[in-house]
Formats: C-alpha cells, structure tokens, sequence
C-alpha cells in the first residue's frame, strides 16, 4: 500500500430538496484522504448515506459542496478504473453467466476492428478472455452453471456472478455496496475469502459498505463510520459526518480465526465506543451486530418514552 494519497473527499456536502422545496443535507461535511490499496470498510445506520459516498466517488453523483478528488482531479464522470458491485445485482438477462462475465473484456478490448485484420490474435484474445471467466466462475462455486441464464440462478448466485463480473475488470477502485446481503453465511465467508484474494492479488482499492461490523473488521484495514446521530453545541446534528476513522490492527488480509478473537471483541467495542457517543446507544449490551439497524441510536423522543415506560 502506497503511502501517497490517491482519493481525497474534500469538505463534501450532499444535500436533496424535498416535495416542499426544503433541503435536507445527506452527508455534512465530508473530508478524508485514502492511500492507494487501502481496504475501507464503511459502517453506519441505515439512511446515513454511505451509498451516496459510493456514488459520489464513482462519479455518477456531484457533490452539492466540496469536491471528490482523484489523483488531485475531480471526478466528474464514472469510467472503466472505477467499478461497483451494487446491492442489487445487475446482470444482462439475454446473456448467459459466461457471456455476462466476459462481458465487459470484450467490451473493452481495443482489438474489435482486428477481427477482420487479424482474425487469428482475435479468436486467441476472446479465448483468453473466455479462460478467465471460466476460472471466475470456478472460484465463486458456478463452474456447472456457465451456460444457464440470469432468471435460472438463485438471488445469491445471481449475485456471485455480478461481483465476479466486476473483479474480472480489475478496476482500479472498486466501490462494493452490500454486495453479501442476499448470501448464506458459508457462501458469505467463501466470497470473503475471494475478496480479498483479488484485493491482495490485485492491489486494487476498496471501499465495501455493510452493516455488519464484524465483516468490517474482517476485511478492512480500515473502517471509517458515518453516522447522523450525533450531537452538536447548538444540537442533535444534520445530515451524516464521519464520526470514526480506525485503522484495524495487525496484518491484513486477517486470518479466518481473527473472528473469533478476542481482538476482534475489543476492536468491535472500539468502534461502538470511538464511533458514537454511548450515552444514545440504546440497550448497548443487547445489541445484535448482524442487524441492519446495530448502529441505530435512539432520538430525543423515543429517549424519553422508554424512561418513563420503566417500572418505577
């Protein structure tokens, strides 16, 4: 991992106007610097926008202050060094699994008008291209399903099939938002694995969104928190600012037994405690980690209601 600082999210604000013309601010304030080949996991309540952060920094989304630098120019547009693995996975639906997979090498590959030049080293690259997406869908476990469509596979094979339509590109920073969600744990844990295979392989950049703070420390070397829940002089806070920056500790790529380390305990209680305020955190010890809502904090209200809702 470089030292020099490749991405830079400088002083970002995203904000929407509602039906009523108000804005809302999504994100506030946003400012951090990453190193090329970092692993950044990114953590936080639902609706504090860390999908917009990954949409900003992919270019199909601008900032409405600030700038999203990259190699000290701003992003401006999405392009092919940057690749996403969405929730949801998008896959052509008149394309087989192969054809999906090699999809974009053929897409890209400057050797389109040799195939009447040359039509030799173009059959040979299209043949490369088609090894490398056999041994793909070897890796994420559907060698036996290269030839079936889309509508054929389950949610989460049609998932493993998008992420490995990304990783094939080897982009250069590679944005990946719950791309697990729809997995059973061991398929969840086998692509773990292949991600941070392809990372360590690769040297690629990621950012990775979840919900589920042992995954994050899992795979990050890095895990930055968002949150909307915190408090100000003058208040409860607006719009989402990073509210935890940790570097995760050791080696990396961790280990599979790091997850039932002691380590990974302390450092799960770290981020709880570095990253929100503790004192809003509500039923801190009964928290379920795996949870959408883990960080979820109660407002002033719902504060409230359950104090007086306890028997005296």
């Amino acid at each position: 991992m470089s030292g020099k600082t490749m991405l830079h999210m400088e002083d970002v604000y995203v904000s929407y106007q509602d039906r009523q013309k108000r804005e809302n601010l999504i994100l506030n304030d946003i400012d951090f610097k990453v190193s090329e080949g970092e692993f950044i996991t990114v953590v936080g309540p639902s609706g504090c926008g860390k999908s917009t952060l990954l949409r900003l920094i992919l270019g199909a989304e601008r900032p409405t202050r600030g700038k999203v630098l990259l190699d000290d120019r701003e992003i401006e547009t999405p392009d092919r060094h940057r690749g996403i693995v969405f929730q949801k996975y998008s896959l052509f639906p008149h394309l087989t699994v192969l054809e999906n997979i090699v999809f974009g090498l053929n897409a890209r590959d400057p050797s389109l008008l040799r195939r009447f030049w040359r039509p030799f080293r173009f059959r040979e690259r299209r043949a490369r291209h088609l090894d490398e997406a056999r041994s793909y869908l070897d890796r994420i476990g559907l060698a036996g399903s290269a030839h079936k469509f889309p509508h054929e596979l389950s949610g989460g094979m049609r998932q493993r099939v998008a992420i490995a339509q990304s990783l094939i590109m080897k982009p250069r920073i590679l944005l990946m938002d719950e791309p697990f969600g729809a997995l059973d744990h061991a398929t969840r844990m086998e692509m773990q694995l292949f991600i941070l295979e392809q990372w360590e392989a690769h040297g690629m950049t990621i950012f990775f969104v979840t919900h589920d703070l042992e995954e994050a420390c899992f795979l990050g070397s890095r895990v930055v928190v968002l949150s909307q829940y915190y408090q100000t002089d003058a208040g409860p806070g607006q719009g989402a600012k990073i509210v935890g920056d940790l570097a995760v500790p050791g080696a990396h790529p961790k280990p599979t037994d790091f997850l039932y380390s002691p380590e990974m305990g302390q450092l799960v209680a770290r981020i709880r405690e570095e990253g929100l305020d503790p004192d809003y955190l509500q039923h801190i010890r009964d928290f379920n980690l795996t949870h959408r809502d883990a960080f979820r904090t109660v407002n002033e209200r719902e504060w409230k209601q359950d104090a007086c809702e306890k028997p005296a």
